[in-house]
């Protein structure tokens, strides 16, 4: 999503790299009584996920071990959880936490639309086959006995990987596709759904950016303003995350996360789920976005919701600069 601004990383991969030094490193903190937690954070907070699979690999070719065992075997709560985060590849990290949405009573929509609305068809193709080669499920299926009505529908044409390849522009296609959300929300009464959700799901965010501001200039509105007042509940919510990702995904990021830390209790899940998935990709425009919207620091927000090695292990994800 870089046509709209340079993705900055929090985490990137660290120069003078040795996986042997690091795998014994890490075997020497976890062995004998107690663990050395700081030694953990320092090595796999500061490397990048490809480092952090060498390190997995020559952990077991040369000590003969799993380090993720290990790990587990060593911390507890959700320091663990952070930790076993990172030491997954992105894409089934993220298939982990579909399936949590979706597992037990109730399902979470909001870690869905999280999930599944900033993805672009390259990527959702990735997570759709990795979910299907981890749980022997297809996610679609999933998806589709968790979720009804349009929600579903949206959800359902962006894994299926409706949506056009990026860099996908045409301009007037982009006057006809504003139209038809003027006409199916604004320019009548009621609203038709569908003509939203299909727009919505299948152009490129390059397109999606021109629709946007045709759409100003047709109705002298913001398509959020429209979305607010033409859909609600479910659909709403991932519509609006669409056009977010599309216009400004950190800010978007940004806002998750307040709300995550917003009121009483933390939303633990989603705190961890995005700074680790954003970590390599954006987090600094993150926190950038943070401080602007919120007029505090993203770490001093994290450090006056969290405590322990968990705080430690996340504020070393988002880096003092």
């Amino acid at each position: 999503m870089s046509w709209y601004y340079t993705p900055k990383p929090t985490v990137v991969p660290v120069e003078g790299f040795d996986a042997s030094a690091d795998a014994n490193a890490l075997r020497a903190a976890m062995k004998g009584f107690g663990t050395d937690e700081q030694a953990i954070i320092d090595i796999l907070c500061a490397r990048s996920a490809d480092q952090r699979t060498q390190i997995l690999e020559t952990y077991a070719s040369e000590l003969g071990r799993d380090l993720i065992e290990d790990l587990k075997s060593e911390l507890g709560g959700k320091f663990e959880d952070v930790i076993v985060a990172l030491m997954m590849p992105a894409d089934k990290f993220l298939c982990k936490q579909l399936r949590k949405a979706m597992d037990g009573i109730g399902t979470n929509e909001d870690a869905l639309i999280e999930i599944l609305a900033p993805q672009t068809n390259e990527e959702i193709k990735r997570i759709v086959d990795c979910y299907e080669e981890m749980y022997n499920r297809p996610l679609a299926e999933h998806l589709c006995s968790e979720t009804d009505g349009s929600f579903r529908r949206l959800l359902t044409m962006i894994i299926v990987g409706s949506r056009d390849p990026q860099g996908t522009v045409d301009a007037d296609l982009a006057v006809e596709q504003a139209t038809a959300l003027f006409e199916a929300g604004e320019g009548q009464l009621g609203t038709d759904e569908k003509t939203f959700y299909s727009i919505l799901a299948h152009a490129s965010f390059d397109q999606l950016e021109l629709v946007f501001e045709e759409y100003k200039k047709l109705s002298g509105r913001t398509i959020e303003q429209a979305l607010k007042d033409e859909l609600s509940g479910e659909l709403y919510d991932a519509l609006s995350a669409i056009v977010e990702c599309v216009q400004m995904a950190p800010h978007y990021f940004a806002k998750r996360l307040h709300k995550a830390m917003d009121g009483a209790g933390t939303d633990d899940g989603s705190l961890i789920r995005i700074i680790v998935a954003r970590s390599e990709i954006d987090l600094q425009n993150i926190k950038d976005e943070f401080e602007q919207m919120y007029n505090k620091t993203l770490i001093s927000a994290v450090r006056g919701e969290t405590s322990g090695d968990y705080k430690r292990a996340l504020c070393a994800l988002i880096g003092e600069a």
